[in-house]
């Protein structure tokens, strides 16, 4: 996922259209989400951080980088999060932040993360990576291994909590889906170590775990695996409504 693949959003019609999900976002808390366990989440004055690859970045305008702020966020599951929540809790002024970088793995999270995590400060921090660790080592241009990426993610998480003791850590699950443009079956059993290695992660740091390959695998029981992701890689719009509707029942 190099950096020109930030043009994806732009070619899959993730434009403005986008912000078309929220009601869809907002109106399933009728229907079984639970908002006295979000609202527990949070705290007033709180600062939250998405991070990741090119899933988070979503075309965002990385010059402006501000809080609170839509062409800062891009067109993804990120941006529909951040408004759902800056909707729901205005009284809490909650500052979120989208850091995603298209074309990340663990390591270079690493070499950003004074700059776009710590000196942040988030109480909240959500990481979504390891998609490229897999997907860069299969086309040649990384020598990555499971080894590797578990490693640097967990001297990454260890490197946060050192300085961040109280955040609350989100590890959201790298996700595929076969059949598309850019997977096929191939992918499945080698991706799964990657996938295996987040959740130890997320069970030896007591993070709360967003299971998005269970989402994902799920819808596409109901719609094609292209409904959701156009390329097995990154979500439509329909599957970055997937994710923040996921990722907000995970938190409780």
């Amino acid at each position: 996922m190099k950096t020109n693949r930030r043009d994806f959003f732009r070619n899959a019609g993730m434009g403005a259209a986008a912000i078309a999900g929220l009601p869809i976002l907002t109106g399933s808390c009728s229907t079984g989400r639970n908002m006295e366990g979000i609202t527990s989440v949070f705290s007033t004055g709180n600062v939250i951080l998405f991070q990741g690859d090119s899933i988070t970045d979503a075309g965002r305008n990385r010059e402006r980088g501000l809080p609170n702020d839509a062409s800062s966020f891009g067109n993804g599951y990120a941006n529909l999060l951040a408004s759902w929540l800056l909707d729901k809790f205005p009284e809490y002024g909650l500052t979120i932040y989208n850091r995603g970088i298209s074309g990340n793995k663990v390591y270079q999270l690493a070499e950003r993360w004074e700059a776009d995590c710590l000196q942040l400060e988030p109480d909240v921090l959500s990481i979504l990576i390891g998609v490229n660790d897999y997907w860069h080592m299969r086309n040649g241009q990384y020598n990555g291994t499971p080894e590797i990426y578990e490693n640097d993610f967990r001297a990454l998480l260890n490197r946060s909590l050192d300085r961040l003791p109280d955040v609350r850590l989100v590890i959201c699950q790298p996700f595929i889906l076969s059949g598309t443009r850019s997977v096929d079956d191939t992918w499945i059993g080698p991706f799964e170590a990657y996938q295996d290695a987040a959740l130890k992660l997320a069970g030896e740091f007591g993070a709360t775990w967003v299971s998005f390959q269970e989402a994902f695998t799920k819808a596409a029981e109901t719609a094609s695996p292209e409904y959701w992701t156009l390329d097995g890689v990154h979500p439509s719009m329909a599957g970055a409504q997937l994710m923040a509707g996921t990722w907000l029942d995970s938190l409780t």
